[in-house]
């Protein structure tokens, strides 16, 4: 609570009798009074002594009340401005609470009891309003830094994960030797289309970190029937489709800021539901599982494996264009072919 003997008032008043008795009897409580007999005088003083409340006649030289009112619009916030006017018409009290006044009283005042209680209840207000406003920013202090602590160990958090997922990686990688450098190639591309197609930098990420591990489930599968250089048997295709319900059953139990383990999960899945494991059809797959499935088909296309050549970009291109709205997404197909096509995407 303001006290009177540390809160200074500021009068302007160009009529030396109303200023003086206004400056004796507010002083005689207590006040620190500063007087000023016109409006340019009287912002001098502001600006100089910071009062914390000031008294304002209306008609003055120089500057009246309500240009000293314009003047001070910035700082009316919180310093109380109380107009004490003989004129006292309607208009001149609603433009000078238009202004930022904060009370409006009718010279001669006859009772100072009046003008005593207008400036208190001012000076209680405008102490609730510093408060406030301390704060606020004392709050909006304290968020920040929250915020700002926050955001630093979760980039702590995703270094680890990011370490975590490029070990898994490595393990991958070496259970299957023929496909060495295939998630690596397929997370550059899948980034590449997701980039082009405006996808946000978190879905980038969350897709880029999924690309990398996508055939972690491959773990499972036995290493001879990875590198079988002949064709597959129906039994053992289905074998090898397991792997995807295994790295989702591997990555589900891990707690990641992406969806790392539906990425994996629906890769292989196709709109029309003739993918796997689930069948999902259109706009039941996300859309990184979409790009995923997209980058993973053209790099194996375009890369040698033990039961083939490589068939080379052209013909992986053609095959999902072939498909495109069907098996792949349109945009997906889309965005790939914009990459290749402007070179502005090479494995």
């Amino acid at each position: 609570m303001t006290t009177t003997s540390n809160t200074t008032i500021l009068i302007i008043e160009d009529d030396q009798f109303v200023r003086h008795s206004l400056a004796v009897y507010l002083g005689s409580k207590g006040y620190t009074i500063l007087q000023a007999e016109n409006g340019r005088v009287g912002l001098e003083i502001f600006f100089q002594k910071n009062p914390d409340l000031v008294l304002l006649d209306l008609r003055m030289p120089e500057l009246d009340g309500l240009e000293v009112l314009a003047a001070l619009a910035q700082q009316i916030g919180e310093v109380p401005v109380i107009i004490i006017s003989g004129v006292g018409s309607r208009e001149d009290a609603i433009e000078s609470l238009r202004l930022g006044a904060w009370d409006f009283l009718v010279k001669p005042i006859r009772d100072m009891t009046l003008l005593e209680h207008s400036v208190n209840k001012a000076l209680e207000r405008a102490v609730m309003i510093r408060e406030r406003h301390r704060y606020q920013q004392e709050l909006e202090k304290t968020v920040a830094d929250r915020t700002a602590e926050l955001r630093h160990r979760e980039t702590k958090l995703k270094k680890a994960l990011v370490g975590i997922v490029d070990v898994v990686a490595a393990i991958v990688e070496k259970r299957d030797p023929y496909t060495a450098g295939h998630e690596q190639r397929v997370a550059s591309l899948a980034r590449a289309i997701a980039r082009e197609m405006g996808l946000t930098s978190r879905k980038i990420e969350g897709l880029h970190l999924a690309a990398i591990i996508h055939d972690l489930g491959k773990v499972a599968i036995p290493s001879e029937l990875l590198s079988k250089p002949g064709r597959l048997t129906d039994l053992e295709f289905q074998f090898i489709q397991t792997h995807v319900q295994v790295g989702y059953d591997i990555l589900r139990r891990m707690e990641f800021p992406w969806p790392l383990a539906q990425i994996v999960h629906q890769h292989h899945e196709r709109l029309d539901g003739s993918g796997y494991p689930q069948g999902l059809k259109d706009g039941e797959i996300m859309i990184e599982a979409r790009i995923l499935g997209v980058a993973d088909v053209v790099e194996a296309m375009s890369s040698h494996r033990p039961y083939r050549p490589a068939l080379g970009i052209d013909t992986a291109l053609e095959e999902i264009n072939r498909h495109r709205g069907t098996l792949y997404d349109a945009d997906v197909v889309e965005a790939c072919h914009n990459l290749f096509g402007e070179g502005r995407f090479i494995f």
